[in-house]
């Protein structure tokens, strides 16, 4: 069999979900992995370091990908634009044209406690990732802070509309529209907050 078998992983993450949803990940092991994708345990290593990395692996390098479009975006850019175009241009790729998948490897990592908390890692990974970057653009450490964790539930709000809905859009058109709908509810809800004080104060002045 050949070293570098063209699609091994593709096969492998293919054969992982498959038996996932047919016994459930805990009863899976990797020799099932590879026999029902015709591999080897060695090639599969070659790929995956455990079987929960079939998962993952794709995500792995997305808080690399934020990093560096942080570091190359216009200065001019403002935190929410640097956000939504990062978001367009260097995630929203990885997803198109693997809803289906996406949708199967959702229904597994919600069905075992310790995928879903590898998962709250991820996210964890991207917002770290995120408020180095806002830090290296000059925000001070608390609006840093703020606008990775925009970022990571923009992504992660997106994604699952993105996987719930039927269509074809592509992710980049429902990660703008999320970020659209972020924008307005902290616009109305500052909007209120500060009506709500003015009026205070005039009956306190009255």
């Amino acid at each position: 069999m050949s070293r570098w078998e063209p699609g091994a992983a593709e096969r492998l993450r293919a054969a992982a979900l498959d038996l996932f949803v047919e016994h459930g990940f805990a009863a899976v092991t990797v020799p099932q992995i590879t026999a029902r994708a015709g591999l080897t345990t060695r090639t599969f290593f070659r790929h995956f370091a455990d079987k929960r990395e079939v998962l993952f692996a794709h995500e792995a390098a997305l808080p690399g990908l934020m990093t560096r479009f942080f570091a190359d975006a216009p200065p001019g850019l403002t935190p929410m634009e640097v956000i939504v175009e990062g978001l367009c241009t260097l995630v929203a790729p990885r997803f198109d044209g693997l809803k289906d998948s996406l949708r199967v490897r959702r229904q597994v990592v919600l069905s075992d406690e310790g995928l879903r908390e590898r998962d709250l890692r991820k996210r964890a990974l991207i917002a770290e990732a995120g408020v180095a970057g806002f830090r290296d653009r000059g925000l001070d450490e608390l609006s840093a802070t703020l606008a990775a964790q925009l970022a990571a539930t923009i992504i992660d709000t997106a994604a699952h509309r993105w996987l719930d809905d039927d269509t074809d859009r592509p992710m980049a058109d429902v990660i703008r529209e999320t970020a659209a709908a972020l924008t307005g509810v902290v616009t109305d809800q500052a909007g209120t907050a500060l009506t709500g004080v003015v009026t205070d104060q005039a009956k306190a002045g009255a």
